[in-house]
């Protein structure tokens, strides 16, 4: 609008003399947007203030004469110019130095250091040396906003505000003996797991940051994950002592080993106004000390697209999809982040993963969950991507129908690099035929839609829609290619029941067969088993019954031999009865010893251990007595019958 032609002249002609547009705002991106920063970067500040037209708030700037530029009648009190219109003194105005201050933490001291834009790093290293009596070569400075530091860079190359902080680490000299600066430094060495959720799509990141990294560098490591500005970032759960993002980890109280965090995208100022603050047409121009966070172009009723006039284009600062990405989930991972940002969350959901993994999700399920597979080609420089994008992909019917229906995948042919990428995957698994077709596309035919259909033993692409069409066209077409699918579906799931019957059949088969081997198995094992059993006690069997047989030989063998009946010597006639009611007799010497007659009867089969040899009269057990007793001492002398039982 007419407020932003007037800041541009302002900068232009009434306080630098910029002509050139482009290097108007390369000047303000090198200063975070910040007019003031960006103006006491060209003009010396010692010339003079700048008055703004807000209750005497004055901003530092050069001073004019009082003469009114030729531009100024037409701007009235209600005019949207933040500031007077002044002509320059039409003197040369050489460039002088810009001073910058430091201040550089190191442990329990603070050292203030105030050196020209026009020095290096190594010299405020030097500065430092004498101040902390610290080896150069022993000293890494650290609490740079931007990478690739030596101690040859020039500070005006790094784009500085007038105030900074800096650390210096020494992790090759010893700590020092308090406590509290071990702890500190044993902190700078350790590293912190921090688990960052990305609000807007529900992605989590696992990110390992060593103490000394600071929280500026976890935030810009951020914006390469999510395509999220720094100035953008809207940030939970850091410590309240984490106040400045020049701070390391270590000091800025984070749980450690682990913390977690979301971020999420800042909405703009001109989002956010509330309807019920007083209409004001002044522009203010907002600047810290840091002269970080300035709310760029939005700040002044123009969106981060359009900046001067300017197509969007000529401003986007984050592409769609990283060129030459190593991994393909990553870089749709910022394609969602990055549609999401320019055309809102009402769209396909864009499914993470490589063009193999959407293969297998959408063709290599079972028949009744498989899906189309739609490929999205996007391309930044087609005059129909945003018509396309806004207008098509984000309308809710087609947004619920692919939902529902297909599994989408994109990808940006933008750069050369990611355009030839894709052209190798759809050689590889769509034919050359089909990469041909792609590549002999137009810039302005795009964006393409490519509807993918699994079969057997290839990938068929049914449909290829350029971007120059309908919701309604668009739509007609997915239907007609769903009931393409649709026909194809219902005979892979007829074909796959059957052959799940069959399969069921034969795992009922395998299964009766393998229950049946097993009965027959155990029992053979039971027989073989018993068998065994049978054999074991057959053979103790037969070796009782040998040893047994052993033992009656020898003792029939050792039995005196029976006296004769026309004996001088006294004989004593014994009669015995078995358990099964058979007799045997034999004489005995009345001297003989009663071991004798229990020798006699174990040799006859009834060992003395398990049979007990009774008299009759009187009834007593002959096996009690003294077996060294003789026949006649025992009273079994001239004749007695006695008979045998078993013990209990």
């Amino acid at each position: 609008g007419q407020s932003n032609m007037d800041i541009y002249v302002y900068l232009n002609e009434a306080c630098t003399g910029i002509e050139n547009i482009d290097e108007a705002i390369t000047l303000l991106e090198q200063n975070n947007w910040d007019l003031v920063a960006a103006i006491n970067g060209v003009i010396p500040q010692e010339n003079g203030i700048l008055q703004s037209e807000y209750g005497g708030e004055t901003l530092q700037g050069p001073a004019y004469g009082p003469t009114s530029h030729p531009t100024a009648s037409s701007s009235t009190p209600s005019s949207s110019s933040a500031f007077r219109h002044v002509v320059p003194s039409r003197q040369i105005v050489e460039r002088q130095p810009r001073m910058l201050d430091f201040r550089v933490e190191y442990r329990d001291r603070n050292v203030d250091v105030v050196l020209e834009d026009s020095c290096t790093v190594g010299e405020i290293k030097h500065i430092l040396e004498n101040e902390l009596q610290i080896p150069v070569s022993k000293m890494l400075l650290k609490g740079w906003k931007t990478g690739d530091i030596d101690d040859s860079t020039v500070l005006k190359t790094l784009h500085l505000p007038k105030n900074n902080s800096l650390y210096v680490l020494t992790p090759d000299l010893p700590p020092p003996s308090s406590s509290n600066s071990g702890a500190l430094q044993e902190s700078l060495n350790q590293n912190f797991m921090l688990i960052i959720t990305h609000r807007e799509v529900q992605r989590e990141y696992n990110l390992n940051f060593s103490g000394s990294s600071t929280i500026q560098e976890v935030k810009r490591n951020v914006y390469d994950l999510t395509s999220i500005p720094v100035r953008h970032q809207l940030w939970e759960g850091w410590p309240p002592s984490a106040t400045d993002d020049s701070m390391t980890l270590a000091a800025s109280g984070l749980t450690y080993p682990c913390h977690r965090l979301t971020v999420g995208r800042r909405s703009s100022p001109a989002q956010t106004r509330e309807q019920s603050e007083e209409q004001c047409t002044d522009v203010h121009m907002v600047s810290d000390s840091d002269g970080d966070d300035f709310e760029d172009a939005t700040e002044f009723g123009v969106d981060d697209g359009e900046m001067f006039g300017m197509a969007s284009s000529a401003l986007r600062k984050s592409p769609m999809m990283p060129e030459n990405a190593e991994n393909e989930g990553d870089a749709l991972l910022q394609f969602t982040a990055e549609f999401s940002s320019r055309y809102g969350d009402c769209h396909p959901v864009y499914f993470i993963g490589s063009l193999e993994a959407a293969f297998q999700e959408a063709f290599y399920g079972k028949a009744r969950d498989r899906k189309l597979l739609a490929i999205y080609l996007h391309h930044d420089e087609s005059v129909l991507t945003n018509v396309f994008c806004s207008q098509m992909l984000c309308a809710e019917s087609l947004v619920s129908y692919l939902s529902q229906n297909f599994i989408t995948w994109a990808w940006d042919m933008t750069k050369e690099a990611n355009r030839a990428r894709f052209l190798t995957m759809c050689t590889r698994h769509f034919g050359s035929v089909v990469a041909q077709t792609i590549r002999t596309q137009k810039t302005d035919q795009f964006p393409l839609f490519l509807i993918i259909m699994g079969k057997r033993s290839s990938n068929e692409v049914l449909n290829v829609i350029q971007g120059n069409t309908t919701v309604d066209e668009l739509m007609m077409r997915l239907m007609a290619a769903m009931e393409i699918f649709s026909a194809q579906q219902q005979e892979d799931i007829k074909d796959e029941d059957e052959r799940e019957a069959r399969e069921n059949v034969k795992r009922e088969q395998d299964e009766a067969y393998r229950i049946s081997l097993e009965a027959d198995r155990a029992k053979r094992e039971a027989q073989e088993r018993e068998q065994a059993e049978q054999f074991r006690l057959e053979q103790i069997r037969k070796e009782q019954e040998e040893e047994r047989e052993a033992i009656r030989l020898s003792l029939e063998q050792s039995l005196p031999p029976e006296p004769k009946k026309e004996s001088t010597e006294s004989v004593s006639k014994l009669r015995i009865r078995t358990p099964s009611g058979e007799f045997f007799e034999r004489r005995f010497l009345a001297s003989s010893k009663l071991q004798v007659v229990f020798d006699f009867v174990a040799s006859k089969g009834y060992p003395w251990e398990e049979f007990k040899l009774l008299g009759t009269f009187p009834r007593r057990d002959v096996t009690q007595l003294d077996p060294d007793k003789s026949l006649l001492e025992v009273k079994l002398y001239p004749q007695e019958t006695l008979f045998l039982e078993a013990k209990e």
